[in-house]
């Protein structure tokens, strides 16, 4: 359905939906705020503060450590309590943090903020897992499958604003106030739209009386995933499916070989070299503009907002095309695009290109971002989706974990202009294969 689908739609929302509708709307205008702040710019803090590429590579890999350990554990630990109170308290312990990002640069020198942050988001990551893992499931129960399309375009544009708006404020602050208070200011904004965003979701409360058809489960659709450190440029969305596992009929073994010598170990190998490929040079993008070519914060600022435009404005054509093309081809299609990004970061030296490839960037997540989900749903039997999901996560922060941090030392042995074009060369190649194979 298009993001745009909730225009058309022409009856009203029925009473009873319509306080948790609200509330789920004000989640994410404040979840923008803090995705768009504190969360963009914290791998720009820590390159501005000296971080090695290793060092940068930890931030992004450090979650995917505890999202690899808790993420099966979590969706057990859900199954035997209310969801709503679940993720409410999930989201509280995991926004907490955002207070200690505050305080951080005047507890520290620079290389003790450097490790403060990293163990920072690795306890964050414990609650954020099930916050992320938790949602996915309060969503799916609080809003019925009709009106889902309706409630997502919805988040979706108000993302959108949010996340545009607090990016380009941000970077003005950032411009204007010296270092590093600039960047606490960005970071207690931060906070105030997590606080802010955990106050709506307490409210947002199952109504129940509606259920899915297991043959017709689709992704939400929500480009926001709460929980987890995502900036714009490692992508808005690529956790699929969490809903599925929270389940009231547990599932006697998840992690089943056999899944991965059937047609799903395919698919899957597609999938895994992707977010490798991925992974690989997203640590080495914030030390290329600061480091290498001195970009100011505003002007990263600017350029991330230009990315979620382009996601945005993509998305509402990701349904047209998928209807054409299908959910493997646009995925493949919008790989093999993603694979510009680091291809012309490797060489650009001004902002025109960085403009560029920002909007290229964007155009591309949002082909990988709306067709992935649904490509690998197509290609799970849906009496056995939480196993193959679960092994889809796996290989997702698997290979963020090693993506993050083997980028890095690559760079280090090959240079990071080297190390770029390698990964470039990456994605192109697990888009073609995910193309012919997937």
């Amino acid at each position: 359905m298009s993001t745009y689908a909730f225009l058309r739609r022409s009856q009203p929302v029925p009473v009873e939906y319509r306080s948790v509708f609200r509330h789920l709307y004000w989640d994410i205008a404040w979840y923008g705020v803090l995705s768009g702040s504190a969360i963009a710019f914290l791998t720009v803090y820590a390159t501005r503060l000296g971080a090695s590429p290793f060092m940068v590579g930890l931030l992004t890999a450090g979650p995917a450590v505890i999202n690899l350990m808790f993420t099966l554990p979590t969706g057990r630990w859900l199954e035997s309590r209310p969801i709503g109170p679940a993720v409410f308290w999930s989201s509280v312990f995991n926004r907490f943090f955002y207070l200690i990002w505050v305080v951080i640069p005047w507890l520290f020198l620079p290389q003790g903020q450097l490790w403060a942050f990293v163990l920072v988001t690795l306890l964050m990551s414990i609650p954020g897992t099930a916050l992320s893992v938790g949602f996915n499931a309060l969503f799916a129960e609080a809003v019925p499958t009709e009106w889902r399309g309706h409630v997502t375009g919805i988040r979706n544009a108000v993302l959108s604003v949010a996340f545009v708006a607090a990016t380009l404020v941000s970077g003005q602050i950032l411009a204007r106030v010296a270092f590093p208070l600039n960047y606490q200011i960005v970071f207690a904004i931060g906070l105030l739209g997590a606080a802010m965003s955990s106050v709506h979701v307490y409210f947002v409360r199952p109504v129940g009386g509606h259920s899915e058809d297991p043959s017709s489960w689709r992704n939400l659709g929500d480009l926001a995933s709460p929980g987890r450190l995502r900036g714009a440029v490692s992508g808005v969305r690529t956790s699929v499916g969490l809903r599925f596992l929270v389940s009231k009929q547990r599932v006697r073994s998840l992690l089943r070989f056999e899944i991965l010598s059937g047609p799903f170990g395919i698919v899957l190998l597609g999938l895994f070299a992707f977010h490798l490929a991925q992974y690989l040079a997203i640590p080495l993008f914030p030390l290329v503009w600061v480091n290498d070519l001195n970009f100011s914060d505003d002007l990263i600022s600017f350029s991330q907002a230009l990315f979620y435009v382009a996601v945005f404005v993509g998305s509402t054509q990701l349904s047209r095309l998928v209807k054409r093309f299908g959910n493997q081809r646009v995925t493949a299609a919008g790989v093999l695009l993603l694979a510009l990004y680091p291809a012309i970061s490797a060489v650009m030296r001004g902002p025109f290109l960085f403009m560029v490839v920002s909007l290229l960037g964007g155009a591309a997540w949002s082909l990988v971002g709306g067709g992935i989900a649904n490509y690998i749903l197509d290609r799970t039997p849906h009496d056995d989706r939480p196993a193959h999901l679960a092994w889809y996560n796996l290989a997702l922060n698997g290979a963020i974990l090693l993506g993050a941090l083997g980028g890095p030392l690559l760079a280090d042995v090959v240079g990071i202009t080297a190390a770029l074009f390698i990964a470039a060369g990456a994605r192109a190649i697990s888009g073609v294969y995910i193309w012919r194979r997937g």
